[in-house]
């Protein structure tokens, strides 16, 4: 059974990764967000709920403990926080991380120029790829509310295609990556349909 500690966990993609998660896997899961009163726990059962900030070392790597994967879905400081999990997952002995960014971070979005609102996400993916964590981080598009299951992935250094991802396409994902260990590690993908 795959344990996954899941960052930012009252974000709209993190809540929507949990009920994925919990309709399509067996995995355990541990909430991790800043005030724990704003969640309700879907399944006592098979989930957690633990408060803290990604920014507090001690909390985070406490949280990190009997881990398997950690999945990050986060707003604010990226760059800080990214160095936080880096260094938590290190302390901690963990590996395998999945990393929420933008699509556009690199400037591979046809027809869109690079624009400095992007910068937290771009320089918080260049702390993600100088680890040696087993990490994934996802460049999402737009999303979008449309319940089908389909997306194309785009590797770093390829134009990004489409422009959208169904909140549902990205969760199908993000599980699929939590239950592979070796699923497009060491990558950044685009992700759109």
């Amino acid at each position: 059974m795959t344990r996954v500690l899941i960052l930012g966990a009252n974000g709209q993609v993190a809540r929507h990764t949990t009920a994925r998660f919990l309709a399509n896997s067996n995995a355990k899961l541990t909430l991790y967000l800043r005030r724990a009163s704003r969640l309700k726990n879907p399944d006592p059962k098979r989930v957690t709920v633990v408060e803290g900030d990604v920014l507090d070392m001690s909390a985070l790597i406490s949280a990190m403990r009997d881990q398997d994967v950690v999945f990050a879905s986060l707003a604010g400081d990226l760059n800080n926080q990214a160095q936080s999990i880096v260094a938590a997952m290190d302390k901690a002995g963990l590996k395998r991380l999945i990393f929420v960014s933008s699509m556009g971070i690199y400037g591979e979005v046809p027809g869109e120029k690079y624009r400095s609102i992007l910068d937290p996400y771009r320089d918080a993916a260049a702390v993600i790829e100088l680890s040696n964590l087993d990490y994934t981080v996802l460049r999402p598009g737009w999303f979008t509310q449309n319940p089908k299951i389909d997306y194309q992935i785009t590797q770093k250094g390829e134009p990004f295609l489409g422009h959208d991802i169904s909140l549902n396409s990205l969760s199908d994902l993000i599980v699929k990556l939590s239950l592979d260990s070796k699923l497009y590690v060491g990558c950044s993908i685009g992700v759109s349909q």
